[in-house]
């Protein structure tokens, strides 16, 4: 048994160097959007901002009055309500009222084979008449100038699609937690330091913010080709990536955030619809992944407590080395640097999600998402 222990540790400590090494210095060459200049010397293209809301009451209005608020000339914003039963459309057509050029679109239906969020980005983009296409959520707050030193650094750098990171809120320390962990394994999936290179296979879609050329939206055949994912903004970026076109991330955290979940069951529930598509509906990855969590990211905080000697370092290294992943995303996400020791417990709730999606995705044969079975 102490052998197997030992064995187990060492290979603990591989997983870390292996996972933890790329993660520490590929997130090192992320640009921060602050350091970007809002200047460019050219002629600013005209940005078609396309935003999908359902039920999106408790938190649409700051999202959309920030985006009224970019500095940025040539702009039009295209908010599609996609079948809202709270008030989101009275919202809506309230401040459009005050801000002419706010279009608002009401839809009252979803057409077979589409999920609704995925065909309303694609009904604003029939409307937009835009250079550039920016998708964004419906509770993202941005700071005035952050779509000018986005657009400013696609010019310079003659970029496809942009994506970009940015704070997530949360109302308490687990929850905030949780984020900071999710940001490792979504980092550690996507790769997304590997993005300007073509050559590797790193890619990212950001839901908040992805900012691409209508050109380029067009080529890749537009959300119609992910219109049942539910995992659509990472999707979407991996089909830009494999088209051969241009991909860069930035890091907004701190001139642009959004107030996610507000408590552990709205996550719960919030993410179910998307814990199984994010493994391609594979029954046995999502099995391997949620016992790879628990062996690789829990397991080592238990067997400091029962084991000794050369054990007892091995898993010492790998716990201060999971905390350190953890504290250097949240560094990034500009979240508490103490959340980092909530990893195990992040971790387990990952894993209870993710089977959770699995178990009702099976069981309901497909997901309900925003009152919607599909």
């Amino acid at each position: 048994m102490d052998d197997l222990l030992l064995y187990l540790g060492i290979a603990n400590l591989l997983v870390c160097a292996i996972v933890g090494i790329p993660l520490v210095f590929g997130m090192r060459k992320i640009r921060k959007v602050r350091d970007v200049s809002p200047e460019f010397a050219g002629v600013w293209p005209r940005v078609s901002v396309i935003v999908a809301a359902r039920n999106e009451e408790r938190d649409i209005e700051a999202g959309l009055r920030s985006l009224l608020q970019l500095d940025y000339g040539d702009i039009e914003i295209i908010v599609v309500n996609d079948r809202s039963t709270d008030r989101t459309g009275e919202i809506l057509d309230r401040i459009a009222d005050e801000h002419p050029r706010l279009m608002v679109v009401h839809l009252s239906e979803l057409p077979a084979g589409w999920l609704g969020k995925n065909h309303a980005l694609y009904y604003g983009t029939t409307r937009a008449t835009g250079e550039l296409i920016l998708f964004t959520d419906a509770d993202v707050v941005m700071e005035p100038t952050v779509l000018r030193r986005a657009v400013a650094y696609l010019l310079q750098h003659q970029i496809d699609h942009l994506p970009m990171l940015f704070e997530v809120r949360m109302p308490t320390w687990l929850l905030e937690s949780f984020i900071v962990t999710f940001s490792v394994y979504l980092m550690t999936y996507c790769r997304p330091w590997q993005c300007p290179n073509p050559k590797r296979a790193g890619h990212i879609g950001i839901g908040g913010f992805n900012l691409v050329r209508a050109d380029v939206y067009q080529k890749i055949g537009t959300h119609e080709v992910i219109r049942m994912r539910p995992d659509d903004d990472v999707k979407f970026g991996k089909l830009i990536k494999r088209e051969g076109f241009r991909q860069e991330l930035l890091n907004g955290a701190g001139l642009m955030y959004v107030p996610w979940y507000a408590s552990i069951r709205e996550l719960v529930v919030g993410l179910e619809k998307n814990a199984f598509s994010g493994v391609d509906y594979s029954i046995s990855y999502s099995v391997f992944a949620g016992l790879s969590m628990l062996l690789f990211n829990v397991f080592p905080f238990i067997a400091i407590f029962f084991t000794t000697g050369a054990t007892w370092w091995l898993y010492a290294v790998v716990v201060l080395s999971l905390w350190g992943m953890a504290a250097w995303a949240a560094y990034h996400g500009k979240a508490r640097l103490s959340c980092c020791l909530g990893f195990p417990l992040a971790a387990l709730m990952f894993v209870f999600i993710q089977w959770r999606a699995l178990t009702l995705n099976l069981w309901q044969g497909g997901i309900r998402w925003r009152d919607t079975h599909y």
